[in-house]
């Protein structure tokens, strides 16, 4: 289970025009929803930013507000793609004596046995939802493709995880496959050359039903 923290002020004016003095001043818009009202707050983006390069919503973070903690995964965010930015953060409470569902990565590690001999390999489920207690967390699902061969896929249920956590996506689900490479079915020589003739010696006599 990955554990952060960060801490955060409160907000109390909730404008578009505080929103916007709020992120010139390095700070993102925020808020807390999930096992009480929902709590607003601001989010130091020069911190945020060191400590998550890459969002997921499987890592846990104890956010600190003045006395007060909360341990939460983030459940949606907004960016400014232009400026490369995020501009509001959504945080859920958890409970950490509770069960939870989330989404965690899945890894890939190896190669394809069946790509050494000309197939392709198609990665198609990047993420999964998993159902366990926050301390049984996984950073990620580590699929091993070593073994995968030609017209092979893995699916949901071939992954064996730790005791106390549980995929919800579909049994038959396909995390990733070996096809074969599509095959280009190419005309003879001598047939395109023929083609190439009958198209030139059509085109004179188009040209002379025309006058």
């Amino acid at each position: 289970m990955q554990e952060r923290t960060l801490t955060c002020g409160m907000r109390t004016e909730f404008r578009t025009s505080a929103a916007k003095r709020l992120r010139l001043s390095g700070k993102i818009p925020a808020i807390i929803y999930g096992r009480q009202q929902p709590v607003a707050i601001s989010v130091d983006a020069h911190e945020f930013q060191k400590k998550f390069r890459i969002i997921s919503e499987n890592v846990i973070i104890n956010i600190k507000v003045d006395n007060d903690n909360y341990d939460v995964l983030i459940k949606d965010y907004q960016e400014d793609l232009i400026k490369d930015r995020i501009t509001h953060i959504d945080f859920f409470e958890i409970d950490k004596a509770k069960t939870l569902k989330t989404k965690v990565p899945v890894h890939i590690s190896g190669t394809a046995v069946g790509v050494k001999i000309g197939g392709i390999f198609e990665f198609l489920l990047h993420e999964v939802e998993v159902e366990c207690l926050p301390k049984d967390l996984p950073e990620k699902i580590e699929v091993d493709i070593t073994n995968l061969e030609l017209g092979q896929s893995i699916h949901i249920k071939d992954i064996v995880l730790e005791q106390g956590v549980k995929i919800t996506n579909p049994d038959q689900q396909v995390i990733c496959h070996v096809i074969k490479k599509k095959e280009v079915v190419e005309k003879p020589e001598e047939e395109a050359a023929e083609e190439a003739a009958t198209a030139a010696t059509a085109a004179p006599a188009e040209g002379k039903e025309g006058k």
